[in-house]
């Protein structure tokens, strides 16, 4: 295996690593950022308040995006098991 080839196989890897983690985590962050600026104009301190919120729009996000995100997955596996022979050989 060239040097190239296996930079360009974690290349891959990586982007796909950070476009599915951030689309679970990106939403929580934002709804993260609603809810404390709520907390600081009302002075309003509760820590389930700032939880319950983002494990609600997680949870949504990965119930709406699971599906996506499984086949981005397969598509990534499937491209690395049929480019085997190219670089292995």
């Amino acid at each position: 295996m060239s040097p190239e080839a296996f930079v360009d196989v974690m290349r891959d890897a990586m982007f796909i690593i950070i476009l599915l983690v951030s689309a679970v985590i990106v939403p929580g962050l934002l709804i993260g950022l609603v809810v404390a600026v709520f907390q600081a104009a009302t002075s309003i301190n509760e820590q389930t308040m700032s939880f319950l919120p983002r494990l609600i729009v997680t949870l949504l996000a990965l119930s709406f995006l699971g599906n996506w995100m499984v086949k981005k997955l397969m598509d990534f596996t499937i491209n690395l098991v049929h480019s085997i022979p190219s670089v292995v050989g």
